[in-house]
């Protein structure tokens, strides 16, 4: 893919919202423009907005602070601005029906009752949008969810959650140049734990096996 991209972190605006597992976009985003060295955060598009590059390709990164349900108007604006297609458009956000860590990619799709998809389903092409999906687990009762989607990570998130926005940041030159999948499959690597050494069976010398038979 050639031209500018647009790469947006879903989440909502305020430091009490900061640390929350709903804001797992934003940080996905701000780990890209510090990996990247992007320049300071400027106000526009009713969102935060940063340019640079990545992987050679022109980059503009957007966090929108119109609150997540909100979330289309500020893209919207910033991609009409850019002229940046639907199909240049890359969004990372956070995703209940995914065990906590996990990530899956996908191009277009339902919005599966986020309320920062619903926004931006109604202001762009929803078939040719990309999505990164960025696993908070559920809390297993739909009582709980608001909840668990408001609430901070805890401090044993950090084993995965840190080691995850690396990865997804290391890897995103595969991402704005075609290789979804390579992207995806790398990050998971990453992720992966570290294989166990298999057994090495002793292997016993034919006279010291023809004596354990005499025995």
């Amino acid at each position: 893919m050639d031209g500018t991209f647009l790469i947006v972190g879903l989440g909502n605006p305020g430091d009490e919202y900061a640390k929350n597992r709903h804001n797992v976009g934003f940080m996905a985003v701000d780990a890209l423009h510090d990996g990247y060295g992007f320049p300071a955060w400027k106000s526009k598009f009713s969102g935060h907005l940063s340019e640079g590059r990545i992987g050679g390709a022109k980059i503009i990164l957007l966090k929108p602070m119109t609150y997540m349900n909100l979330s289309g108007q500020s893209v919207a604006a910033a991609a009409k601005f850019y002229k940046i297609p639907s199909n240049q458009v890359f969004v990372y956000f956070d995703e209940l029906d995914l065990e906590p860590g996990k990530t899956r990619y996908k191009l277009g799709g339902g919005n599966a009752g986020h309320n920062g998809l619903k926004s931006l389903d109604a202001h762009l092409n929803t078939a040719s949008y990309h999505r990164i999906r960025i696993g908070i687990g559920h809390p297993g009762h739909k009582d709980r969810v608001t909840g668990h989607v408001l609430g901070n990570f805890a401090k044993s998130d950090q084993d995965w959650l840190e080691p995850l926005l690396g990865a997804l940041s290391k890897y995103a030159p595969d991402l704005v140049q075609g290789r979804e999948n390579d992207y995806m499959s790398k990050v998971a690597m990453d992720l992966a734990p570290p294989k166990k050494p298999k057994e090495i069976k002793e292997i016993k010398k034919p006279a010291e096996a023809a004596e354990e038979k005499k025995e």
